[in-house]
């Protein structure tokens, strides 16, 4: 069974005026696409084209780049659509807050910790936040679409929330400006979703 775009939770131009719906239609409709048609392109064939995304992911070394890249960019994107939301932002409450104000020190010291992963990393990647094997809370970022499940990342763990910094992220909107598209994004992070991830972790 192939791999296929999931739809967005909310309509294109639900973010504004932080996300722009063109920004997301193309990030949706065309480079999330493009990552899902190049996945199965590069399964064709292959026993693992009916395995589950996270078993492929957590796997990665044992494929080829083309997996690497456009597997990891349709879990990433997969992801960030769910962690996204209209009338979202604010801070997390219950469980995750606690664990992100026992790690961090506040929530302000752990905005800036993602900020500046996002900020800093060269290139085109990614910033997260992730719950590490021994069950702590921890930020990191990775390049490209590499994320903290795969086998090859630098720093491992389950990825509960994640902030796109490819330029075909928010160039539109921010050209630019990387650090401005990042303190946007807070605006519309649906904490619900991000806490429910981190329950599971």
């Amino acid at each position: 069974m192939a791999f296929t775009l999931p739809a967005l939770p909310y309509a294109t131009d639900a973010l504004e005026p932080h996300i722009d719906k063109m920004t997301m239609e193309i990030h949706h409709g065309k480079h999330h696409q493009a990552y899902v048609t190049n996945l199965n392109k590069a399964l064709e064939g292959k026993p693992e084209a009916d395995s589950n995304i996270e078993d492929i992911i957590k796997n990665i070394s044992k494929f080829p780049m083309a997996v690497r890249n456009n597997g990891g960019g349709h879990y990433n994107h997969s992801l960030f659509w769910t962690i996204l939301g209209p009338g979202a932002g604010g801070e997390p409450t219950g469980a995750l807050g606690d664990a992100i104000k026992s790690t961090f020190g506040s929530f302000a010291d752990f905005k800036t910790k993602i900020n500046e992963a996002g900020a800093t990393r060269f290139g085109s990647g990614w910033a997260w936040l992730i719950v590490t094997p021994e069950k702590k809370l921890a930020v990191c970022s990775t390049p490209n679409q590499d994320n903290p499940l795969m086998d090859i990342a630098e720093v491992k763990g389950t990825p509960i929330f994640g902030i796109d910094v490819w330029e075909h992220a928010y160039y539109l909107k921010y050209q630019n400006r990387r650090p401005d598209y990042l303190a946007a994004v807070w605006n519309v992070i649906n904490w619900s979703h991000v806490a429910e991830l981190y329950s599971k972790a």
